[in-house]
């Protein structure tokens, strides 16, 4: 394992989110807390609780892995991409390195900024409301490998992408329909037997469900199917970046 290699890319990584300090970390806390703002102070006066937690302190998961899913793959997918557009990664795939120590700089930076923020949020939440999470050790595991797993999926789609345009496509016309379909301001038992079926095709929905269970032990499915979700995706998207790099798959391009 060669780690100066991989403490080289994920320092730089990390500087370059440094130099945009107010991009990278001030503007994802400045948009949740408008999210409390407006959600909290319109909808929150409507709907006193849901499922006996308060409505303010209901979304709060919801609004952290809003976040957390954006910034983690915006993160990865800008710092792969970056390289291929200007060039630099041939010196990077012509070093002495393999992909796992590329992907542990590259998507190791885009986790821990992720991750950062999503504790920022966390803490600017209490706030706004009162918050107890009953179970921050599992909080903390749900995190991380949220952080981890939209990372690695985000680190595929800067490799996939070829122009800025695609870079921000699957982030805008998927994800976030997803993260605000998946429960991130409702619960789903609150919708039509139908539509609950249909929710449950949506993968964010395990996800918010076992991060909210972490934090109020409530939840719209199993915590073990949630986490079982999380994993299959982590694999999932491992195999996908070991196939890019096995086939050269837009990096001989």
């Amino acid at each position: 394992m060669n780690t100066h290699a991989v403490k080289v890319i994920y320092k730089y990584e990390m500087l370059r989110a440094w130099d945009t300090l107010l991009q990278s970390f001030a503007s994802p806390v400045i948009s949740t807390s408008l999210y409390f703002v407006v959600f909290g102070s319109a909808i929150g006066s409507r709907i006193e609780q849901i499922e006996g937690v308060s409505y303010g302190a209901f979304i709060v998961p919801g609004l952290m892995m809003l976040a957390l899913l954006t910034q983690s793959i915006s993160n990865a997918s800008f710092g792969i991409f970056f390289p291929k557009f200007t060039g630099t990664i041939y010196e990077v795939m012509s070093a002495p390195i393999s992909f796992v120590e590329i992907l542990l700089g590259y998507v190791g930076a885009a986790a821990t900024k992720s991750l950062i923020i999503g504790l920022i949020i966390l803490s600017t939440a209490g706030f706004f409301v009162p918050l107890e999470i009953a179970h921050p050790v599992w909080m903390m595991g749900f995190l991380v490998l949220t952080c981890i797993s939209f990372s690695l999926f985000g680190f595929i789609i800067g490799l996939w992408a070829d122009n800025f345009e695609k870079l921000q496509l699957i982030p805008l016309l998927v994800i976030t329909p997803l993260v605000f379909l998946g429960g991130s301001f409702y619960s789903v038992s609150m919708l039509p037997p139908a539509w609950q079926t249909v929710t449950l095709f949506n993968p964010v929905v395990y996800l918010i469900s076992g991060f909210r269970w972490s934090f109020f032990e409530v939840s719209d499915v199993s915590v073990g199917l949630s986490l079982s979700m999380v994993l299959v995706f982590l694999a999932a998207c491992l195999l996908i970046v070991w196939w890019m790099f096995k086939t050269g798959y837009r990096l001989k391009q």
